[in-house]
């Protein structure tokens, strides 16, 4: 048996697991598909995690609870005859072959910067209204105001170097300044910070440098170098001084320098 073969097999598997799930099994039974949003997050979050940490063993099991969601959307939604699987898949099919006219078409294309600029004209060409439409309005700020920015990048609306996006930051940076004597007026301040986040993203998209990915990686080493001062304490963090901490939290980055 080839691997087309096996994984056809081991597909139509889960999906008959499925749908035993639905028909026999008391939670399975309850579910909505507003019920399973909220796990199917946390499950997306889960592969997530283990694509940061580089983890294939936890990839392989995330990639398989997550394929089960969608199964179990699936299903939902033929119920309620909406679409069935096949309908879906197809779908998906259609478009990527419609959309890769490079590949299963005469398109020819220098590299991948053309490619992602033709996927957005043809969306348009599909009746999209805007370059933007396609992007969630539920993603993570910092994530989303990544995805605008590539986005708007593929009709021309992108600075020409970084050093000009560095000179943004620059300037909302000093906005930022200029807002914080208007004490009174918090609004103000936060559209300003808003205004410095936006332009950092921007700047390390620029540098090739993901901010959501890059912060993640800092709250993991934030995270690992305190706890490694709650452990070494001996004592309530209330109980030391700023000083004491800031050895401690030193001594952890020396031991991962090491």
């Amino acid at each position: 048996m080839n691997n087309d073969s096996k994984t056809a097999q081991a597909f139509l598997r889960l999906a008959t697991i499925m749908n035993d799930l639905r028909e026999k099994c008391p939670w399975d039974r309850k579910q909505t598909i507003h019920s399973l949003r909220n796990l199917t997050i946390e499950e997306t979050y889960e592969l997530a995690d283990a694509v940061l940490q580089n983890d294939m063993k936890a990839l392989k099991e995330e990639i398989g609870d997550l394929m089960l969601h969608l199964l179990f959307y699936a299903r939902l939604a033929a119920e309620q005859n909406a679409f069935t699987l096949a309908e879906a898949l197809d779908q998906e099919c259609d478009k990527l072959i419609h959309r890769h006219p490079h590949v299963y078409g005469d398109l020819q294309v220098a590299d991948d910067q053309e490619v992602k600029q033709n996927w957005e004209k043809l969306k348009l060409q599909e009746g999209k209204k805007s370059v933007l439409g396609g992007v969630p309005d539920s993603l993570p700020a910092m994530v989303k105001a990544y995805r605008m920015q590539e986005k708007t990048k593929q009709v021309g609306f992108e600075w020409e170097h970084a050093g000009q996006v560095w000179e943004k930051v620059e300037e909302e940076l000093s906005e930022l300044r200029e807002s914080l004597h208007q004490a009174d007026d918090q609004a103000h301040i936060e559209e300003e910070f808003g205004d410095v986040l936006f332009a950092l993203i921007n700047y390390g998209r620029f540098i090739g440098v993901e901010a959501e990915t890059a912060l993640e990686k800092v709250n993991k080493k934030f995270k690992s170098r305190f706890q490694y001062i709650e452990q070494m304490a001996g004592r309530p963090l209330s109980e030391m001084t700023l000083d004491e901490m800031n050895d401690l939290w030193n001594q952890a980055k020396s031991l991962k320098a090491s």
